[in-house]
Protein backbone atom coordinates (compact mmCIF):
# COMPACT_ATOMS: atom_id res chain seq x y z
CA UNK A 1 0.00 0.00 0.00
CA UNK A 2 2.76 2.13 0.67
CA UNK A 3 4.31 1.80 -3.25
CA UNK A 4 0.74 2.41 -4.34
CA UNK A 5 0.16 5.70 -2.06
CA UNK A 6 3.59 6.87 -3.14
CA UNK A 7 3.02 6.08 -6.71
CA UNK A 8 -0.24 8.65 -7.10
CA UNK A 9 1.67 12.33 -6.42
CA UNK A 10 4.43 10.49 -9.25
CA UNK A 11 1.58 9.43 -11.79
CA UNK A 12 -0.41 13.52 -11.33
CA UNK A 13 2.81 14.89 -12.12
CA UNK A 14 3.22 13.03 -15.03
CA UNK A 15 -0.17 13.71 -16.02
CA UNK A 16 0.73 17.53 -15.26
CA UNK A 17 3.78 17.25 -17.27
CA UNK A 18 1.69 15.91 -20.67
CA UNK A 19 -0.85 18.74 -19.72
CA UNK A 20 -1.12 22.01 -22.26
CA UNK A 21 -3.08 23.94 -19.42
CA UNK A 22 0.04 23.34 -17.22
CA UNK A 23 3.06 24.70 -19.43
CA UNK A 24 0.52 27.85 -19.95
CA UNK A 25 0.31 28.63 -16.55
CA UNK A 26 4.25 28.41 -16.28
CA UNK A 27 4.35 30.95 -19.46
CA UNK A 28 1.68 33.00 -17.61
CA UNK A 29 3.85 33.40 -14.04
CA UNK A 30 7.12 33.74 -15.53
CA UNK A 31 5.68 36.50 -17.88
CA UNK A 32 3.71 38.23 -14.70
CA UNK A 33 6.89 38.10 -12.51
CA UNK A 34 9.08 39.42 -15.24
CA UNK A 35 6.90 42.19 -16.23
CA UNK A 36 6.05 43.07 -12.49
CA UNK A 37 9.72 43.79 -12.09
CA UNK A 38 9.87 45.62 -14.97
CA UNK A 39 7.43 48.03 -14.09
CA UNK A 40 8.13 48.08 -10.11
CA UNK A 41 10.77 50.03 -10.66
CA UNK A 42 8.78 53.14 -12.61
CA UNK A 43 7.89 54.65 -9.39
CA UNK A 44 10.75 53.96 -7.35
CA UNK A 45 13.50 55.18 -9.44
CA UNK A 46 12.79 58.81 -10.34
CA UNK A 47 11.62 59.20 -6.20
CA UNK A 48 14.83 57.62 -4.97
CA UNK A 49 17.31 59.03 -7.34
CA UNK A 50 16.03 62.71 -6.76
CA UNK A 51 15.57 62.00 -2.88
CA UNK A 52 19.70 60.77 -2.45
CA UNK A 53 21.28 62.63 -4.79
CA UNK A 54 19.30 65.88 -4.80
CA UNK A 55 19.20 66.39 -1.13
CA UNK A 56 22.80 65.84 -1.22
CA UNK A 57 23.09 68.97 -2.88
CA UNK A 58 21.19 70.18 -0.31
CA UNK A 59 22.93 69.45 2.09
CA UNK A 60 26.23 70.36 0.53
CA UNK A 61 24.39 74.34 -0.25
CA UNK A 62 23.21 74.65 3.67
CA UNK A 63 26.17 75.81 5.12
CA UNK A 64 27.23 78.71 2.96
CA UNK A 65 23.56 79.45 3.64
CA UNK A 66 24.07 79.87 6.91
CA UNK A 67 26.98 82.24 6.57
CA UNK A 68 24.54 84.90 5.23
CA UNK A 69 22.25 84.64 8.96
CA UNK A 70 23.01 86.46 11.88
CA UNK A 71 25.65 84.71 14.66
CA UNK A 72 22.98 84.80 17.29
CA UNK A 73 20.39 82.90 14.97
CA UNK A 74 21.39 79.44 15.02
CA UNK A 75 19.04 77.48 13.45
CA UNK A 76 18.55 73.99 13.08
CA UNK A 77 20.09 72.04 9.92
CA UNK A 78 16.94 71.06 8.66
CA UNK A 79 14.77 74.79 9.17
CA UNK A 80 12.94 76.57 6.63
CA UNK A 81 12.99 80.21 6.82
CA UNK A 82 9.92 82.04 5.30
CA UNK A 83 10.83 85.73 4.02
CA UNK A 84 8.42 87.96 1.57
CA UNK A 85 9.32 91.50 2.72
CA UNK A 86 12.96 92.83 4.42
CA UNK A 87 11.36 93.37 7.38
CA UNK A 88 9.35 91.01 8.24
CA UNK A 89 9.35 88.97 11.34
CA UNK A 90 9.08 85.33 10.70
CA UNK A 91 9.20 82.13 13.02
CA UNK A 92 12.16 79.57 12.15
CA UNK A 93 10.50 76.06 12.50
CA UNK A 94 12.31 74.19 15.11
CA UNK A 95 13.38 76.74 16.81
CA UNK A 96 12.12 78.43 20.47
CA UNK A 97 12.74 82.33 19.67
CA UNK A 98 11.77 84.52 17.03
CA UNK A 99 14.53 86.62 14.82
CA UNK A 100 14.09 90.33 13.80
CA UNK A 101 15.59 90.98 11.06
CA UNK A 102 17.34 94.44 10.15
CA UNK A 103 17.60 96.09 13.17
CA UNK A 104 14.03 95.22 14.95
CA UNK A 105 13.56 93.28 18.04
CA UNK A 106 12.10 90.12 18.63
CA UNK A 107 9.72 91.70 21.05
CA UNK A 108 6.43 91.86 18.96
CA UNK A 109 3.81 88.81 18.65
CA UNK A 110 5.64 86.37 15.77
CA UNK A 111 3.92 86.90 12.54
CA UNK A 112 1.11 84.32 10.69
CA UNK A 113 3.41 81.38 9.61
CA UNK A 114 2.39 81.17 6.13
CA UNK A 115 0.16 78.80 4.70
CA UNK A 116 1.00 75.57 2.59
CA UNK A 117 0.43 76.51 -0.91
CA UNK A 118 3.46 78.37 -1.36
CA UNK A 119 6.08 75.84 -0.17
CA UNK A 120 3.95 73.02 -1.68
CA UNK A 121 4.55 75.00 -5.11
CA UNK A 122 7.74 75.83 -3.97
CA UNK A 123 9.05 72.47 -3.56
CA UNK A 124 7.03 71.57 -7.03
CA UNK A 125 9.46 73.37 -9.08
CA UNK A 126 12.50 72.84 -6.77
CA UNK A 127 15.41 71.30 -8.35
CA UNK A 128 13.95 71.80 -12.38
CA UNK A 129 17.16 71.15 -13.64
CA UNK A 130 18.15 68.50 -11.84
CA UNK A 131 14.90 66.81 -12.89
CA UNK A 132 15.73 67.67 -16.52
CA UNK A 133 19.00 66.05 -16.45
CA UNK A 134 17.45 63.22 -14.25
CA UNK A 135 14.85 62.96 -17.33
CA UNK A 136 17.95 61.20 -19.15
CA UNK A 137 19.48 59.37 -16.75
CA UNK A 138 16.28 57.38 -15.72
CA UNK A 139 15.39 56.78 -19.68
CA UNK A 140 18.77 55.09 -20.32
CA UNK A 141 18.62 53.24 -16.52
CA UNK A 142 15.06 52.35 -17.85
CA UNK A 143 16.37 51.91 -21.66
CA UNK A 144 19.46 49.36 -20.83
CA UNK A 145 17.45 46.59 -19.76
CA UNK A 146 15.88 46.11 -23.48
CA UNK A 147 19.20 47.08 -25.21
CA UNK A 148 20.82 44.32 -23.51
CA UNK A 149 17.58 42.26 -24.54
CA UNK A 150 18.60 43.42 -28.26
CA UNK A 151 22.06 41.11 -28.46
CA UNK A 152 20.64 38.58 -26.22
CA UNK A 153 17.53 37.64 -27.67
CA UNK A 154 18.76 36.43 -31.36
CA UNK A 155 21.30 33.74 -29.46
CA UNK A 156 18.65 32.20 -27.13
CA UNK A 157 16.17 32.14 -30.55
CA UNK A 158 19.26 29.65 -31.80
CA UNK A 159 19.46 27.89 -28.41
CA UNK A 160 16.09 26.69 -27.94
CA UNK A 161 16.38 25.34 -31.73
CA UNK A 162 19.26 23.00 -30.21
CA UNK A 163 18.39 22.47 -26.86
CA UNK A 164 14.29 22.68 -26.41
CA UNK A 165 12.86 25.66 -24.46
CA UNK A 166 12.76 24.14 -20.82
CA UNK A 167 16.64 25.00 -19.93
CA UNK A 168 16.61 28.19 -21.07
CA UNK A 169 13.32 29.16 -19.33
CA UNK A 170 14.54 27.58 -16.08
CA UNK A 171 17.98 29.82 -17.17
CA UNK A 172 15.53 33.09 -17.24
CA UNK A 173 14.11 32.21 -13.62
CA UNK A 174 17.71 31.91 -12.28
CA UNK A 175 18.96 35.20 -13.78
CA UNK A 176 15.44 37.00 -13.19
CA UNK A 177 15.97 36.07 -9.38
CA UNK A 178 18.93 37.63 -8.91
CA UNK A 179 18.13 40.90 -10.86
CA UNK A 180 15.53 40.67 -8.07
CA UNK A 181 17.81 40.63 -5.36
CA UNK A 182 20.13 43.19 -7.02
CA UNK A 183 17.48 45.78 -7.17
CA UNK A 184 17.02 45.30 -3.55
CA UNK A 185 19.88 46.22 -1.73
CA UNK A 186 21.40 48.53 -4.51
CA UNK A 187 21.94 51.97 -2.93
CA UNK A 188 23.53 54.02 -6.10
CA UNK A 189 22.89 54.84 -9.59
CA UNK A 190 25.53 52.37 -10.57
CA UNK A 191 24.17 49.53 -9.28
CA UNK A 192 20.51 50.07 -10.36
CA UNK A 193 21.69 49.91 -13.92
CA UNK A 194 23.32 46.63 -13.71
CA UNK A 195 20.51 45.04 -11.95
CA UNK A 196 18.14 46.83 -14.63
CA UNK A 197 20.89 44.98 -17.38
CA UNK A 198 20.92 41.85 -15.91
CA UNK A 199 16.84 41.76 -16.01
CA UNK A 200 17.10 41.90 -19.96
CA UNK A 201 19.43 38.84 -20.00
CA UNK A 202 16.84 36.70 -17.49
CA UNK A 203 13.71 38.12 -19.61
CA UNK A 204 14.94 37.55 -22.89
CA UNK A 205 15.27 33.80 -22.06
CA UNK A 206 11.86 33.54 -20.45
CA UNK A 207 9.89 35.74 -23.25
CA UNK A 208 11.98 33.63 -26.13
CA UNK A 209 11.83 30.32 -24.71
CA UNK A 210 7.99 30.68 -23.13
CA UNK A 211 6.40 32.30 -26.53
CA UNK A 212 8.19 29.84 -28.36
CA UNK A 213 7.21 26.70 -26.37
CA UNK A 214 3.32 28.03 -26.55
CA UNK A 215 3.76 27.94 -30.11
CA UNK A 216 5.02 24.38 -30.47
CA UNK A 217 2.78 22.87 -27.90
CA UNK A 218 -0.71 24.88 -29.28
CA UNK A 219 -0.31 24.01 -33.32
CA UNK A 220 -4.49 24.86 -33.72
CA UNK A 221 -4.44 28.70 -35.14
CA UNK A 222 -7.32 29.93 -33.55
CA UNK A 223 -6.16 27.90 -29.44
CA UNK A 224 -2.78 29.56 -30.12
CA UNK A 225 -4.29 32.94 -30.59
CA UNK A 226 -6.40 32.08 -27.43
CA UNK A 227 -3.35 30.60 -25.54
CA UNK A 228 -1.02 33.68 -26.34
CA UNK A 229 -4.28 36.05 -25.90
CA UNK A 230 -3.74 34.54 -21.86
CA UNK A 231 -0.22 34.47 -21.76
CA UNK A 232 -0.02 38.17 -22.60
CA UNK A 233 -2.44 38.30 -19.63
CA UNK A 234 0.00 37.19 -17.38
CA UNK A 235 2.09 40.05 -18.98
CA UNK A 236 -0.65 42.66 -18.13
CA UNK A 237 -1.36 41.56 -15.40
CA UNK A 238 2.54 41.91 -14.01
CA UNK A 239 2.22 45.46 -15.49
CA UNK A 240 -0.79 46.15 -13.95
CA UNK A 241 0.40 45.19 -10.37
CA UNK A 242 3.77 46.18 -10.78
CA UNK A 243 3.86 50.41 -10.89
CA UNK A 244 1.27 50.28 -8.10
CA UNK A 245 2.20 48.02 -5.71
CA UNK A 246 6.27 49.13 -6.14
CA UNK A 247 4.82 52.90 -5.13
CA UNK A 248 2.71 51.87 -2.44
CA UNK A 249 5.21 49.98 -1.08
CA UNK A 250 8.16 52.08 -1.32
CA UNK A 251 5.44 54.66 -0.02
CA UNK A 252 4.83 52.76 3.34
CA UNK A 253 7.30 49.97 4.03
CA UNK A 254 10.67 51.14 2.34
CA UNK A 255 12.49 50.58 -0.84
CA UNK A 256 13.64 47.03 -0.89
CA UNK A 257 10.39 45.38 0.31
CA UNK A 258 8.85 45.35 -3.29
CA UNK A 259 11.78 43.71 -4.62
CA UNK A 260 11.95 40.77 -1.90
CA UNK A 261 8.45 40.03 -2.40
CA UNK A 262 9.05 39.22 -5.72
CA UNK A 263 12.26 37.42 -5.20
CA UNK A 264 10.37 34.86 -3.23
CA UNK A 265 7.50 35.08 -6.04
CA UNK A 266 10.12 34.17 -8.02
CA UNK A 267 11.58 30.91 -6.13
CA UNK A 268 7.77 29.53 -6.29
CA UNK A 269 8.20 30.06 -10.12
CA UNK A 270 11.17 28.14 -10.03
CA UNK A 271 9.92 25.22 -7.93
CA UNK A 272 6.64 25.28 -10.20
CA UNK A 273 9.24 24.94 -13.58
CA UNK A 274 11.14 22.01 -11.76
CA UNK A 275 8.10 20.23 -11.42
CA UNK A 276 6.69 20.95 -14.68
CA UNK A 277 9.38 21.80 -17.21
CA UNK A 278 12.04 18.72 -16.43
CA UNK A 279 14.80 21.51 -17.42
CA UNK A 280 17.31 19.12 -17.17
CA UNK A 281 15.82 17.40 -20.29
CA UNK A 282 17.47 18.43 -23.68
CA UNK A 283 14.55 18.28 -26.26
CA UNK A 284 15.56 19.79 -29.53
CA UNK A 285 13.43 20.52 -32.47
CA UNK A 286 13.00 17.65 -34.93
CA UNK A 287 13.09 19.74 -37.91
CA UNK A 288 15.76 23.00 -38.59
CA UNK A 289 14.33 26.55 -37.74
CA UNK A 290 14.55 29.23 -40.49
CA UNK A 291 17.17 31.43 -40.22
CA UNK A 292 16.88 34.72 -38.47
CA UNK A 293 18.42 36.25 -41.33
CA UNK A 294 16.02 35.05 -43.71
CA UNK A 295 12.73 35.97 -41.43
CA UNK A 296 14.33 39.53 -41.63
CA UNK A 297 13.98 39.42 -45.32
CA UNK A 298 10.32 38.37 -44.98
CA UNK A 299 7.71 42.07 -45.30
CA UNK A 300 5.27 40.84 -43.76
CA UNK A 301 7.25 39.46 -40.13
CA UNK A 302 8.78 42.81 -40.73
CA UNK A 303 5.86 45.04 -40.50
CA UNK A 304 4.19 42.87 -37.49
CA UNK A 305 7.58 43.48 -35.61
CA UNK A 306 7.17 47.16 -36.80
CA UNK A 307 3.43 47.29 -35.03
CA UNK A 308 4.72 45.66 -31.54
CA UNK A 309 7.57 48.02 -32.02
CA UNK A 310 5.76 51.55 -32.11
CA UNK A 311 2.87 50.90 -30.23
CA UNK A 312 4.64 49.68 -27.09
CA UNK A 313 7.64 52.25 -28.12
CA UNK A 314 4.61 54.82 -26.81
CA UNK A 315 4.02 53.68 -23.30
CA UNK A 316 8.06 53.13 -22.97
CA UNK A 317 8.58 56.99 -23.17
CA UNK A 318 5.56 57.41 -20.74
CA UNK A 319 7.37 55.03 -17.60
CA UNK A 320 10.64 57.58 -17.50
CA UNK A 321 9.04 60.74 -18.24
CA UNK A 322 5.36 60.76 -17.02
CA UNK A 323 5.86 60.13 -13.38
CA UNK A 324 8.77 63.40 -13.62
CA UNK A 325 6.33 65.48 -15.44
CA UNK A 326 3.75 64.91 -12.31
CA UNK A 327 6.71 66.00 -10.17
CA UNK A 328 6.68 68.97 -11.90
CA UNK A 329 3.69 70.31 -12.67
CA UNK A 330 1.04 68.77 -10.30
CA UNK A 331 3.38 68.04 -7.30
CA UNK A 332 2.31 64.71 -7.25
CA UNK A 333 3.19 62.48 -3.98
CA UNK A 334 4.88 59.55 -4.12
CA UNK A 335 2.29 57.01 -4.50
CA UNK A 336 0.18 58.64 -6.96
CA UNK A 337 3.46 58.15 -9.77
CA UNK A 338 2.48 54.42 -9.78
CA UNK A 339 -1.37 54.39 -9.35
CA UNK A 340 -1.32 56.51 -12.76
CA UNK A 341 -0.09 53.96 -15.01
CA UNK A 342 -2.84 51.99 -13.57
CA UNK A 343 -6.02 52.24 -15.91
CA UNK A 344 -3.64 51.28 -18.56
CA UNK A 345 -2.76 48.17 -17.08
CA UNK A 346 -6.31 47.09 -15.99
CA UNK A 347 -7.18 48.28 -19.55
CA UNK A 348 -4.48 46.47 -21.13
CA UNK A 349 -5.19 43.13 -18.95
CA UNK A 350 -9.10 43.95 -20.36
CA UNK A 351 -7.99 44.34 -24.32
CA UNK A 352 -5.05 41.39 -24.43
CA UNK A 353 -8.42 38.72 -22.74
CA UNK A 354 -10.78 39.93 -25.04
CA UNK A 355 -9.23 39.97 -28.55
CA UNK A 356 -7.04 36.68 -27.99
CA UNK A 357 -10.59 35.22 -29.41
CA UNK A 358 -12.16 37.97 -30.79
CA UNK A 359 -9.92 39.17 -33.50
CA UNK A 360 -9.41 35.90 -34.96
CA UNK A 361 -12.79 36.45 -35.61
CA UNK A 362 -12.55 40.17 -36.48
CA UNK A 363 -9.65 39.82 -38.35
CA UNK A 364 -5.63 40.26 -36.80
CA UNK A 365 -4.71 42.46 -39.19
CA UNK A 366 -7.85 45.16 -38.75
CA UNK A 367 -7.63 44.53 -34.68
CA UNK A 368 -3.92 45.70 -34.91
CA UNK A 369 -4.71 48.50 -37.63
CA UNK A 370 -7.68 50.06 -34.84
CA UNK A 371 -5.40 49.75 -32.13
CA UNK A 372 -2.73 51.85 -33.31
CA UNK A 373 -4.72 54.41 -34.33
CA UNK A 374 -5.95 54.59 -31.04
CA UNK A 375 -2.77 54.47 -29.46
CA UNK A 376 -1.65 57.61 -31.12
CA UNK A 377 -5.12 59.04 -30.44
CA UNK A 378 -4.39 58.79 -26.24
CA UNK A 379 -1.13 60.15 -26.40
CA UNK A 380 -1.84 63.21 -27.90
CA UNK A 381 -4.45 63.65 -25.30
CA UNK A 382 -1.86 62.87 -21.98
CA UNK A 383 -0.50 66.27 -22.14
CA UNK A 384 -4.26 67.62 -22.19
CA UNK A 385 -4.36 66.30 -18.05
CA UNK A 386 -4.38 68.75 -15.43
CA UNK A 387 -3.99 66.21 -12.73
CA UNK A 388 -3.68 62.72 -12.08
CA UNK A 389 -8.12 62.29 -12.69
CA UNK A 390 -6.95 63.69 -16.42
CA UNK A 391 -4.94 60.62 -16.77
CA UNK A 392 -7.42 58.23 -16.70
CA UNK A 393 -8.99 58.37 -19.80
CA UNK A 394 -5.83 58.67 -22.28
CA UNK A 395 -3.92 55.46 -20.33
CA UNK A 396 -7.33 53.25 -20.55
CA UNK A 397 -7.26 53.95 -24.23
CA UNK A 398 -3.26 53.70 -24.48
CA UNK A 399 -3.16 49.73 -22.60
CA UNK A 400 -6.47 48.35 -24.00
CA UNK A 401 -4.97 49.67 -28.07
CA UNK A 402 -1.82 48.17 -26.75
CA UNK A 403 -3.34 45.09 -25.81
CA UNK A 404 -5.56 45.00 -29.05
CA UNK A 405 -2.39 45.24 -31.23
CA UNK A 406 -0.42 42.29 -28.89
CA UNK A 407 -2.76 39.75 -28.60
CA UNK A 408 -3.18 40.03 -32.80
CA UNK A 409 0.37 40.39 -33.70
CA UNK A 410 2.27 37.68 -31.09
CA UNK A 411 -0.04 35.05 -33.07
CA UNK A 412 0.28 36.55 -36.67
CA UNK A 413 3.97 36.04 -35.84
CA UNK A 414 3.79 31.82 -35.68
CA UNK A 415 0.87 31.86 -38.34
CA UNK A 416 3.79 33.51 -40.48
CA UNK A 417 5.99 31.38 -39.77
CA UNK A 418 3.62 28.36 -40.48
CA UNK A 419 2.62 29.90 -43.88
CA UNK A 420 5.80 30.74 -45.63
CA UNK A 421 8.56 29.14 -43.62
CA UNK A 422 9.19 26.24 -41.11
CA UNK A 423 7.10 25.55 -38.52
CA UNK A 424 9.57 26.45 -36.19
CA UNK A 425 9.07 29.28 -33.46
CA UNK A 426 12.54 30.18 -31.44
CA UNK A 427 13.91 32.29 -34.04
CA UNK A 428 10.32 34.56 -34.87
CA UNK A 429 9.87 34.56 -31.25
CA UNK A 430 12.99 36.04 -31.04
CA UNK A 431 12.06 38.51 -33.47
CA UNK A 432 8.69 39.45 -31.74
CA UNK A 433 10.78 40.12 -28.47
CA UNK A 434 13.17 42.14 -30.26
CA UNK A 435 11.08 44.10 -31.62
CA UNK A 436 9.08 44.86 -28.11
CA UNK A 437 12.27 45.91 -26.97
CA UNK A 438 13.31 47.97 -29.60
CA UNK A 439 10.14 50.51 -28.37
CA UNK A 440 11.87 50.38 -24.75
CA UNK A 441 15.47 50.67 -26.05
CA UNK A 442 14.36 53.78 -27.79
CA UNK A 443 11.33 55.13 -26.11
CA UNK A 444 13.11 56.32 -22.84
CA UNK A 445 16.79 56.30 -24.00
CA UNK A 446 15.21 58.73 -26.11
CA UNK A 447 12.43 60.43 -24.40
CA UNK A 448 14.36 62.13 -22.01
CA UNK A 449 16.28 63.90 -23.92
CA UNK A 450 13.55 65.17 -26.33
CA UNK A 451 11.36 65.80 -23.40
CA UNK A 452 14.78 68.20 -21.71
CA UNK A 453 14.95 69.90 -25.77
CA UNK A 454 11.17 70.37 -26.75
CA UNK A 455 9.28 69.70 -23.57
CA UNK A 456 7.27 66.36 -22.56
CA UNK A 457 4.32 67.38 -24.82
CA UNK A 458 5.88 67.95 -28.49
CA UNK A 459 7.13 64.12 -27.02
CA UNK A 460 3.83 62.89 -26.86
CA UNK A 461 2.53 64.41 -30.17
CA UNK A 462 5.49 62.68 -31.95
CA UNK A 463 4.98 59.06 -30.96
CA UNK A 464 1.47 59.53 -31.35
CA UNK A 465 1.48 60.91 -34.71
CA UNK A 466 4.02 57.88 -36.00
CA UNK A 467 1.10 55.50 -34.56
CA UNK A 468 -1.60 56.64 -36.85
CA UNK A 469 0.82 57.01 -40.01
CA UNK A 470 2.31 53.67 -39.39
CA UNK A 471 -1.29 51.85 -38.79
CA UNK A 472 -2.13 51.16 -42.59
CA UNK A 473 0.57 49.35 -43.41
CA UNK A 474 -1.18 46.40 -41.08
CA UNK A 475 -3.75 46.23 -44.22
CA UNK A 476 -0.93 44.62 -45.74
CA UNK A 477 -1.42 41.70 -43.15
CA UNK A 478 -4.73 40.97 -44.06
CA UNK A 479 -3.64 38.02 -46.55
CA UNK A 480 -0.28 37.16 -47.10
CA UNK A 481 0.50 34.64 -49.69
CA UNK A 482 2.20 31.33 -48.75
CA UNK A 483 5.65 30.00 -50.41
CA UNK A 484 5.41 27.62 -52.69
CA UNK A 485 6.76 25.28 -51.46
CA UNK A 486 4.49 25.41 -48.16
CA UNK A 487 1.00 25.54 -50.11
CA UNK A 488 0.63 22.03 -50.50
CA UNK A 489 2.16 21.03 -47.09
CA UNK A 490 -0.77 23.58 -45.93
CA UNK A 491 -3.56 21.96 -47.76
CA UNK A 492 -2.79 18.34 -47.12
CA UNK A 493 -1.53 18.51 -43.77
CA UNK A 494 -2.94 21.89 -42.28
CA UNK A 495 -6.20 22.69 -44.33
CA UNK A 496 -7.87 24.96 -41.56
CA UNK A 497 -5.39 27.31 -41.87
CA UNK A 498 -6.44 29.20 -44.90
CA UNK A 499 -9.69 29.82 -42.20
CA UNK A 500 -7.52 32.97 -41.25
CA UNK A 501 -6.61 34.30 -44.15
CA UNK A 502 -7.68 34.07 -47.64
CA UNK A 503 -4.56 31.72 -49.83
CA UNK A 504 -7.39 30.99 -52.76
CA UNK A 505 -6.06 33.17 -54.80
CA UNK A 506 -2.61 31.33 -54.96
CA UNK A 507 -4.19 27.76 -54.81
CA UNK A 508 -5.52 28.38 -58.25
CA UNK A 509 -2.78 29.29 -59.75
CA UNK A 510 -0.79 26.70 -59.14
CA UNK A 511 -0.93 23.25 -61.31
CA UNK A 512 -3.17 20.88 -59.24
CA UNK A 513 -2.94 16.97 -59.66
CA UNK A 514 -6.18 14.38 -59.73
CA UNK A 515 -5.96 14.12 -56.11
CA UNK A 516 -5.93 18.14 -55.72
CA UNK A 517 -8.72 18.91 -57.33
CA UNK A 518 -11.32 17.90 -54.31
CA UNK A 519 -9.76 19.84 -51.98
CA UNK A 520 -9.59 22.42 -54.36
CA UNK A 521 -13.24 22.59 -54.88
CA UNK A 522 -13.57 22.29 -51.08
CA UNK A 523 -11.86 25.69 -50.72
CA UNK A 524 -13.47 27.42 -53.19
Amino acid sequence: MSSAAGHKPWGWLAAGRASRRLVLVVVFVALLLDNMLLTVVVPIVPTFLYTTEYKGINTSAAPAQAELAPPASRAPPFSFVFSYFDTTTVTISGSMSTVGLGNRTGSSPPAEPPTSSPPSASSCLEGEEFLAEENVRVGLLFASKALVQLVVNPAVGHLTNRIGYHIPMFIGFTIMFLSTLMFAFSGTYTLLFIARALQGIGSSFSSVAGLGMLASTYTDDLQRGSAMGIALGGLALGVLIGAPFGSVMYEFVGKSSPFLVLALLSLLDGALQLCILQPSKISPESSKGTPVSTLLQDPYILIAAGALCFSNMGVAMLEPTLPIWMMQTMCSPKWQLGMAFLPASISYLIGTNLFGILANKMGRWLCSLIGMAVVGISLLCVPLAKNISGLIGPNAGLGFAIGMVDSSMMPIMGYLVDLRHTSVYGNVYAIADVAFCMGFAIGPSTGGAVVRAVGFPWLMISIGVLNIAYAPLCWYLRSPPAKEEKIAILSQECPMQTKSYTTQKTLRDLPLGGSSDVEAEKVE
